[in-house]
């Protein structure tokens, strides 16, 4: 069997790159057991650029710079790519069409996952970007079939706050794990019957104690999807954008 190289594009932010590359590994490990690693190029970009553009709304030239790093990857002998956050792939569509190899999506991963559940509504957390902009819930919705709900706007602008001043900076605070799932309780009495972290920051901060519902932590899922890609003879194209 040949293992297919995993290419990473990291650092947004490298605290949750830390956790693909440990997950990727042990996975890796447990499957084929002995003194086996995962096969991987990481390009690791410099999450204050991204965060400036992000800020400024200039997606068109973030899309270029990852597109870059993707097609950097691709020539260090990646067989197919992973955004190693929920925030850009935003920009999915278009990374994809920069490249020849397929990008695997993190919102298919952790979809595949919410239905072999049993869920079909789900509350989801994330990025300002990720929860008011459709690009993550309508291909949810769309692709998937699930119904999604997010929070009001006060709690939506908190979730946004605690990722990027306290866990992209490694800031682990027990009042933050309090109010995040007061937050969580709250989509849960929306009829939430589970809740995706869709920030790759949030598994460091919450777990499944947390709430009563299930918790699909995307970085662990996308992880995992990665190695089940890079094992797999005949991959299931179905997951790239």
């Amino acid at each position: 069997m040949r293992m297919k190289v995993i290419g990473l594009i990291g650092g947004m932010s490298w605290e949750s790159t830390l956790e693909y590359y440990r997950i990727i590994n042990e996975s890796v490990r447990d499957e084929l057991r002995g003194l086996h690693s995962a096969k991987c190029v990481l390009y690791s970009v410099d999450f204050a650029e991204v965060a400036e553009l992000q800020r400024q709304g200039q997606w068109a030239e973030a899309a270029q710079l990852l597109t870059s790093a993707a097609q950097s990857v691709e020539k260090a002998g990646a067989d197919f790519v992973l955004i190693c956050t929920n925030t850009m792939h935003k920009l999915a569509i278009l990374i994809q069409a920069g490249i020849g190899i397929p990008l695997l999506h993190i919102a298919d991963a952790t979809a595949e996952k919410v239905k072999q559940a049993g869920l079909q509504r789900v509350g989801l957390l994330g990025t300002r970007f990720t929860m008011e902009d459709g690009f993550y819930r309508d291909r949810l919705t769309n692709q998937h079939g699930l119904q999604v709900v997010i929070p009001n706007p006060e709690d939506r602008a908190n979730v946004h706050r605690i990722i990027y001043e306290e866990l992209c900076v490694g800031t682990i605070r027990p009042e933050s794990k309090v109010q995040l799932a007061g937050i969580m309780s709250r989509l849960v009495e929306m009829g939430a019957q589970g809740i995706i972290l869709g920030c790759t920051e949030l598994g460091l901060l919450l777990d499944a104690g947390d709430t009563h519902v299930p918790l699909f932590e995307t970085t662990r899922l996308h992880a995992l999807a990665a190695v089940e890609y890079a094992l797999q003879p005949q991959a299931n194209e179905a997951l790239h954008a």
